[in-house]
């Protein structure tokens, strides 16, 4: 990839807002590769370090982390493949479920992104959605260094046995599966929202 990730910066260190209107032309045009577009090479692990080392740089009320990550690749992402394989047929639709598999086992890396609640004042709802926000920086991470990169939350996000094999504790749940690899194909662009119709300012009554 063409691009690098600077170190992180130390504790306490000053860190200024500043106008970036290279991120914003990104964001304007940022498109989710097809999974299935995805091919080798993927990130290698110092790559895959730095991205997730970014993605955890995402608002956390609290400090808490309530999230964490778990990296399929190489032979035990296939050997994971193949547990989860052995479910397909026992969901409602087994065609469709099968075929949500390829979405899975095509693409060279893949990073579970793992939400989990920590008691205490923090309410849940605040502690999933930060979760969420981690999803969302590793695929704008990964996206802006040249990787192909999709989100993806499917059949065996949510099977208690799919999650049992991934090896989710009690109370934990799959924010997301994030497939990361080189994209074979240039995503075209999809419809999207009306903001302005979406879009209200609040007055008093």
């Amino acid at each position: 990839m063409a691009a690098s990730v600077p170190p992180a910066p130390q504790f306490a260190e000053t860190l200024p807002i500043e106008a970036s209107p290279e991120v914003v032309a990104f964001l304007a045009r940022r498109r989710s590769a097809s999974a299935m577009s995805l091919a080798a090479p993927g990130p290698d692990d110092a790559q895959l370090a730095d991205l997730l080392r970014v993605a955890a740089r995402v608002p956390d009320h609290g400090k808490l982390a309530p999230w964490r990550f778990v990296i399929l690749k190489g032979a035990a992402k296939d050997a994971f493949a193949e547990r989860i394989t052995q479910l397909a047929d026992s969901q409602a639709n087994p065609v469709k479920a099968n075929a949500a598999l390829r979405k899975l086992t095509r693409p060279p890396v893949a990073v579970a992104v793992v939400s989990r609640f920590i008691p205490g004042e923090i309410p849940e709802w605040e502690q999933r959605q930060s979760a969420s926000a981690v999803c969302h920086q590793l695929l704008l991470a990964a996206s802006a260094l040249g990787w192909g990169a999709n989100w993806i939350t499917d059949w065996y996000s949510y099977d208690p046995r799919a999650t049992a094999i991934l090896g989710l504790a009690e109370g934990e749940q799959v924010a997301g599966y994030l497939y990361l690899g080189t994209s074979t194909e240039q995503p075209q662009e999809r419809v999207r929202p009306d903001v302005a119709a979406i879009t209200t300012e609040w007055s008093p009554s």
